[in-house]
């Protein structure tokens, strides 16, 4: 079993066709079974380093970053293995099973367990150990029965947007910030009609995080647990009065349409557009909003409560994670770029980069001191947690799209929420 420290993650959700691991190979020029070749010139090593951080990250902005690591570590060459998320985890998930996984690796929490059950990836703590790194000023640490395998490089919270201009012309004032405040909100934006609904909630199986993102954060946000004792927990209140809540808003008509097939990016469009008035999203994406809606206005608020409750609110969050493969034959040089990408000034210079909130408890990205909608992030990020259930979880997805699957059944009315929530539970069971 996984534990966590207090910070956690969710699943990215990139855009990428399958076909996309074929071309990353490719581009790599050789197979995970390359891992970790020796130089040419005076035994240089060459370690190489698959993650989906480059695309997303400014032109030349990741790789000037290494370029910087390689003056500093003379004798160590990295090759950057970058494709977007969904190739990346694909050839991650065929190294694991070939036993050619590249020395370093970038990791989602939904992926830890699998890999560490395999035996694929390294023990860092016991690298720590080796290697007599002070772990002192890591955030949190992804854990499996109790050795550390990813550590989060940066974090990328969710909280809720509002389309400021659909609420003000529905007559709403401010951002919700209970369920009470956001039903309401969500039922007035609807009534605008024409294509305009309250809120967009992606709900797809084959990318289910819509259930950890769009659903479980309801949980969340009013401190609450699908888990109890580590074990699923999916019918106790606190869940049961979110999917309640969510289940009376798809009644009223308040979620835009297609959420059956919705998947995260097709969210985002919808709120780009201006066709909803609220979203759970990454912060990963206010950029992209502005760039391609330069006229939208728009607030980030924390995720709404259940009414009545005043604790510290949980907020969703995922993580760029990092780890190093067991079948690496450099693991020194590749924990010391580990170690480089984690310590105070690169950890802050990679986090103003990526438009995230360090992994470093010591390091302090420069856009929360530059722009409002990050700096209101910050400190909703301070006031709150982040929460992320599923990371580490044994066949996290999986989990998701079981959850789904009953959801989109009680949804569409052929069951009970109850009902749902106790097949989930067993389904979920079954998995643990």
């Amino acid at each position: 079993m996984i534990t966590m420290g207090r910070a956690r993650r969710r699943i990215l959700t990139l855009a990428g066709a399958a076909t996309a691991v074929v071309s990353v190979l490719a581009i790599s020029g050789c197979s995970g079974g390359d891992a970790g070749t020796e130089g040419g010139d005076g035994g240089d090593v060459t370690i190489e380093f698959a993650q989906w951080w480059e695309p997303e990250l400014p032109d030349g902005e990741f790789r000037a970053l290494i370029d910087k690591f390689e003056e500093e570590n003379p004798g160590i060459k990295v090759e950057l293995v970058s494709g977007p998320y969904a190739s990346t985890k694909e050839q991650l998930f065929a190294g694991a099973a070939s036993g050619t996984m590249p020395d370093v690796v970038g990791l989602d929490g939904a992926w830890v367990n699998d890999f560490a059950s395999q035996g694929v990836i390294a023990d860092l703590s016991a690298l720590m150990k080796e290697y007599d790194h002070d772990d002192s000023e890591l955030a949190s640490q992804i854990q499996v029965d109790g050795s550390t395998y990813m550590i989060p490089v940066v974090n990328f919270v969710y909280p809720m947007f509002t389309n400021d201009t659909l609420l003000a012309e529905a007559g709403v004032t401010a951002p919700p910030t209970t369920r009470t405040e956001f039903a309401d909100a969500a039922a007035k934006v609807s009534a605008l009609g024409g294509d305009a609904s309250g809120w967009v909630l992606p709900l797809s199986l084959e990318a289910p995080n819509g259930v950890q993102n769009d659903v479980m954060s309801w949980v969340w946000a009013s401190g609450g647990s699908m888990l109890k004792d580590g074990q699923p927990d999916l019918t106790n209140d606190d869940v049961t009065s979110a999917v309640d809540f969510i289940s009376d808003l798809w009644n009223d008509g308040s979620i835009a349409s297609g959420s059956f097939t919705m998947k995260e990016q097709d969210k985002v469009e919808e709120f780009t557009n201006g066709r909803v008035g609220m979203m759970i999203d990454s912060l990963a994406h206010i950029n992209l909003i502005r760039e391609t809606n330069p006229d939208l206005k728009f607030s980030i608020s924390a995720l709404p409560a259940d009414d009545g409750y005043d604790g510290e609110r949980g907020i969703p969050y995922a993580s760029w994670g990092i780890g190093v493969a067991e079948n690496s034959e450099h693991k020194e040089a590749a924990f010391k770029l580990v170690e480089f990408l984690m310590s105070e000034d690169t950890n802050s210079e990679l986090s103003t980069m990526a438009k995230a909130f360090p992994g470093n408890s010591k390091s302090v990205p420069d856009f929360v001191n530059d722009d409002e909608l990050f700096k209101k992030a910050f400190e909703i990020y301070q006031a709150g947690y982040p929460a992320n259930e599923f990371t580490g979880l044994p066949v996290a997805e999986e989990l998701m799209r079981q959850l789904g699957e009953q959801l989109q059944a009680a949804f569409d009315g052929q069951q009970s929420v109850d009902d749902a929530l106790k097949k989930a539970q067993e389904a979920w069971k079954a998995e643990f």
